[in-house]
């Protein structure tokens, strides 16, 4: 089975102003990438379909999630303090310092993909919890990087840690994985 792999690079310096007013430098990317999001989600509903009849994904629709997956794994990791430089619109990872992959299968599971929003219900209950958690120690980050300059590098593996399950669970519900999200 294919798994996903994210990982962020850590800079410990960071730039304060950026820092100030990612909120605001982030809203365009955040517009593209719902979007973008939305096509993903129509295509996952067409994929449900493929895959129950086939039992195979279609690459073309599997590719343009995972494209949006990539940038938006680094929107929200631009957005959640983890790097400064701004990231370019696209599939572009730019120096982003953010590493995205997910090999495409060809072959899915008839079953875990026909029930797949049952079996996600428990990832994604411990989804939310992560993320608020994510949310708090991304306000506590924003502070620390106003006062210090830094990042702290136990709140950013903190952060590198949510945004993979986000990134590993988002892949699961899009059906462009049978590997079951884990924390870690």
């Amino acid at each position: 089975m294919n798994t996903v792999s994210y990982d962020v690079q850590y800079t410990e310096s960071r730039n304060r102003l950026t820092t100030f007013f990612r909120g605001i430098l982030s809203i365009p990317h955040m517009i593209v990438a719902g979007v973008w999001g939305y096509l993903a989600q129509l295509l996952a509903v067409i994929q449900w379909f493929i895959v129950l009849f086939t039992g195979k994904r279609n690459e073309g629709m599997w590719n343009m999630q995972n494209q949006w997956n990539g940038y938006s794994a680094r929107v929200s990791a631009y957005y959640s303090l983890m790097y400064d430089p701004y990231p370019p619109f696209g599939n572009e990872v730019g120096n982003t310092g953010v590493s995205y992959s997910l090999a495409f299968e060809a072959e899915a599971n008839r079953l875990t993909c026909g029930l797949r929003l049952l079996w996600a219900i428990p990832a994604m209950i411990i989804g939310i919890g992560v993320g608020i958690a994510g949310f708090v120690v991304t306000v506590a980050s924003w502070f620390a990087i106003l006062f210090t300059g830094k990042h702290p590098k136990g709140m950013f593996d903190f952060l590198v840690k949510v945004q993979r399950f986000t990134v590993m669970l988002t892949a699961y519900t899009l059906l462009m994985t049978d590997t079951y999200p884990k924390y870690g």
